[in-house]
C-alpha cells in the first residue's frame, strides 16, 4: 500500500492530477478541495489511497491526511465507492462532511450530488460513532459552494478553457455573486475570460 507519493505536478485538472517522481507519471484522482489546494504549485505531497479491483488499480490522492481518512470512512460504508466518496469530499470540505454525520444532518449530505435520502442515513448510521470533530474543523469556515463550481469549471473545460485560469475568474464571481446559478455564472466567466 502507498502511503504518500511527493513529486512534479505535470499535469492538473479538477479531476485528476499527474505527478512525477523518478521518471514515472502517476495518474491520481483528486478532490476539488486538493484541486484547489495545487493550483499554482509545481511540486507537492499527496497522501494516497489504492483501490485495487479486479480490471484496474486507481489511486486517489488527498492533500491533507485528514481527507484520506474521511474518505477511507465513507468507503467503508456499504453502497459508497471511490467515487461517490471523492463526489462527497469535492462537494463539500471535510469538517463540513463531518459535521453534517456528527450532527445527523440528512438534508445536507443529499444535496451532494448521487446521495440520497437512504444513503445519507446509511452513512450518518455507520459513521456517527466513528468521526470525532476536531478543534480544528470546529474552526473551520464553510467555503464556496463547491458543486456550482465545479459544474462551472466542467463546462469552461469543455469549451477549451484552462482550468488552472478559470478558476481564479470562478471563484472571484462566485465570491461577488452569492446565489449566482451555474448558467449565469459560465457566462458571466466567459465574458471576463
Amino acid at each position: 500500500m502507498y502511503e504518500y507519493i511527493k513529486g512534479k505536478i505535470t499535469e492538473l485538472t479538477p479531476a485528476f492530477a499527474i505527478i512525477e517522481t523518478s521518471g514515472i507519471g502517476y495518474y491520481i484522482n483528486i478532490t476539488l478541495n486538493t484541486f484547489s489546494e495545487l493550483q499554482g504549485k509545481e511540486e507537492c505531497k499527496l497522501f494516497l489511497h489504492q483501490s485495487i479491483r479486479e480490471d484496474a488499480h486507481v489511486l486517489f490522492g488527498f492533500i491533507q491526511n485528514s481527507e484520506r481518512e474521511m474518505f477511507r470512512l465513507l468507503i467503508s460504508v456499504s453502497g459508497v465507492g471511490p467515487n461517490t466518496a471523492r463526489m462527497m469530499l469535492s462537494s463539500m470540505p471535510t469538517p463540513e462532511v463531518k459535521t453534517a454525520i456528527v450532527n445527523e444532518d440528512v438534508k445536507t449530505l443529499q444535496k451532494i450530488k448521487g446521495i440520497g435520502g437512504k444513503s445519507a442515513q446509511r452513512i450518518i448510521i455507520d459513521l456517527k460513532d466513528k468521526i470525532q470533530i476536531s478543534a480544528e474543523d470546529q474552526l473551520f469556515v464553510p467555503a464556496l459552494d463547491n458543486t456550482l463550481k465545479i459544474e462551472t469549471l466542467s463546462a469552461l473545460e469543455v469549451l477549451g478553457f484552462q482550468i488552472k485560469h478559470a478558476g481564479k475568474t470562478v471563484d472571484k464571481l462566485i465570491s461577488e455573486n452569492p446565489g449566482i446559478s451555474v448558467e449565469d455564472l459560465i457566462k458571466q466567466a466567459l465574458k471576463v475570460l
